[in-house]
């Protein structure tokens, strides 16, 4: 048996990350011509999918000639081959357990072949589809789910913040004196922070909500703000908002199931800063539920969208209602909102767009996947900022998991940058009840 590996590449691999063949080293690839049509039906749209199918085909393209149907075709150097397969029999096996020729059982047609054919190299089909993995075990084929852009250290979703307890209560009192802050290098765990990080000192006698500020090297006290109305009710809530009101912190992850109050916070936090910014943009992606597609609601784009969008009113609502009907802050909101200073809206329609002078919230981020992620914050120009929100227990896309969406991939690559920050928060505060089923049900 050769070290080298051969892998059948199933559509959604390539739906998911369009650059996936110049990721497996130097094994070769096969992608049967199956794919290639499931791939024509997604190349219309202007979802990240359909924007994927485009690009794969400009990929295809750079390397396309005859050599990809019998010897393949060179990926470069260190890398393998790539190859389309065509024809081939349905072979009685799969023909016996799955009758009908959809596409997923011609993927596994076409993978049962090659390994027939070339029992020298292992061959390995890849998907993000479980149900396809299933079968093709089922069959004895080896199946995997693609892996590039998965996260393994999985600790920092499991908790709120770190806490540090011992903390000498003579070093706490400086902290509330002064200026609230201390150098670093005064605390003796100070090698186990990272950028940006939020954190408790807790003494004998007291204690203090704390934050590292990599730009100056302090650790700097933090205190409970009141924005527009929202006020943090518990200590993670108080470290989002003191991010999110910090500018020289460009990109926030807030995570946390429902209820935490992450849309919230971004959003009075926004409203608190709109001298700061030209615009306030909220957007979310539309992902129907039971694959419902947007044509079946009637109305134009707007309406369409709309109910998808309205979570993001909803929490807006809570705000004003906080206010007086007549108050000077639900005018400064309508006014904003007539003048397109603020603005709610589906994420499709943010693609191309330059974002500059921008206070930017993505909710619901967990459905992203790690290329969107990428394609939306490479959006910022200058004096930009982005939150992402998100719960990543609640991932409504059937390719995309806890370990492989593109909120925790950015979260991963981005921890220990000074301009990023991450804030995880684990107590809901919607209602005794909302917490209540959240825990148990």
């Amino acid at each position: 048996m050769g070290t080298k590996k051969n892998f059948v590449l199933d559509t959604n691999v390539i739906l998911h990350d369009y650059k996936c063949i110049h990721n497996f080293e130097e094994n070769d690839i096969y992608i049967p011509i199956v794919v290639l049509e499931e791939l024509d039906h997604f190349k219309k749209g202007n979802e990240q999918i359909n924007f994927n199918a485009r690009e794969f085909a400009r990929e295809l393209d750079l390397i396309a000639d005859d050599k990809l149907f019998k010897k393949g075709a060179d990926l470069g150097e260190g890398k393998g081959k790539l190859f389309i397969l065509t024809g081939g029999d349905y072979p009685e096996v799969i023909s016996k357990s799955f009758i009908e020729k959809t596409s997923d059982h011609r993927i596994l047609a076409s993978t049962y072949n090659l390994i027939s054919e070339n029992k020298k190299n292992t061959t390995i089909l890849v998907t993000k589809d479980i149900n396809l993995r299933m079968k093709a075990l089922s069959l004895g084929i080896k199946a995997e789910d693609y892996i590039n852009d998965k996260v393994t250290d999985f600790n920092i979703f499991e908790k709120s913040h770190e806490i540090y307890d011992n903390i000498s209560p003579e070093l706490i009192d400086r902290i509330y004196s002064g200026d609230g802050t201390i150098p670093l290098d005064e605390l003796e765990f100070s090698s186990d922070i990272e950028p940006q990080e939020c954190f408790v000192l807790k003494s004998v006698r007291s204690s203090v909500l704390a934050r590292y500020i990599p730009q100056t090297g302090m650790v700097k006290r933090i205190e409970k703000e009141r924005c527009f109305g929202i006020e943090p009710r518990n200590a993670e809530q108080a470290f989002a908002m003191n991010v999110l009101l910090d500018d020289e912190v460009k990109l926030v992850a807030l995570t946390g199931k429902s209820g935490t109050g992450k849309t919230l916070l971004a959003l009075a936090a926004a409203l608190h800063k709109n001298d700061a910014y030209k615009q306030i943009l909220l957007a979310r992606p539309i992902v129907a539920l039971g694959n419902k597609d947007l044509g079946f609601l009637p109305g134009d784009e707007k309406q369409k969208i709309a109910p998808y969008m309205q979570p993001l009113f909803d929490n807006l609502n809570v705000i004003k209602h906080n206010f007086s009907y007549q108050g000077k802050e639900i005018r400064l909101i309508e006014e904003m909102q007539r003048n397109e200073q603020l603005v709610i809206e589906a994420l499709a329609y943010i693609r191309g767009r330059s974002l500059s002078d921008t206070f930017f919230i993505v909710d619901e981020a967990q459905n992203l996947t790690p290329h969107e992620i990428k394609t939306i914050i490479t959006r910022a120009g200058e004096g930009t900022k982005i939150v992402f929100t998100g719960d990543i227990q609640q991932i409504d896309s059937p390719y995309l998991d806890m370990f492989s969406n593109g909120l925790v991939y950015m979260i991963d690559r981005m921890k220990g940058q000074s301009i990023f920050a991450h804030i995880n928060l684990m107590k809901g505060e919607r209602s005794f009840l909302s917490e209540l089923a959240s825990d148990l049900l």
